[in-house]
């Protein structure tokens, strides 16, 4: 409930070109469904997001891992929607990163318009009084999936190898505390 809030806010970004509020809802929806850090979906190149295979190619992110994130077809439905808006926006222009700012440029400082969208969804503050952030996405995405497979009878143990893999943990222990 509160990523939609999150993402309903995010549409209705003051976005002067009409751009921004797209960017950022595909950004705060790819972080939330993938588990990517914000800095990795912020520094993707356009060969990084690979839609016809439902692809993303994380290139030298923490620690110098790279890895590959498949997406769900919903995802890639809705990134290929951004792109298309996003290159009517640019008017055959190369864009440097697959989202980008409306002055056609990478996102310079994307906790600033989360700090916005939060703000715009209601969330400022939470019944510890701790403020959401964007890397946030990114534990939710974890635990959601452990959940999901207590949930499902999975053996939760044999399958956090995959997570830390799938989130880029250097080492599985790292993928431990979500337990």
């Amino acid at each position: 409930e509160e990523i939609g809030r999150l993402m309903a806010a995010a549409r209705n970004l003051f976005s002067p070109r009409k751009l921004r509020c797209h960017t950022y809802y595909h950004l705060v929806g790819l972080l939330a469904t993938t588990g990517m850090r914000s800095g990795e979906a912020v520094r993707l190149a356009n060969s990084d997001v690979n839609l016809a295979e439902g692809l993303i190619t994380i290139r030298e992110s923490k620690f110098g891992k790279s890895r590959v994130v498949p997406l769900h077809p919903t995802t890639v439905n809705s990134l290929a929607r951004y792109k298309a808006r996003r290159d009517a926006f640019l008017k055959k222009a190369e864009a440097p990163t697959f989202f980008i700012n409306e002055r056609r440029g990478p996102i310079g400082s994307p906790h600033k318009s989360f700090r916005d969208i939060r703000c715009a969804a209601g969330l400022e503050k939470t019944r510890d009084q701790i403020r959401p952030r964007m890397h946030d996405l990114r534990h939710t995405f974890a635990v959601q999936t452990l959940l999901g497979w207590y949930r499902n009878g999975a053996d939760v143990e044999r399958n956090l190898p995959i997570l830390s893999t799938f989130l880029g943990h250097s080492q599985v222990e790292n993928t431990y505390w979500y337990l």
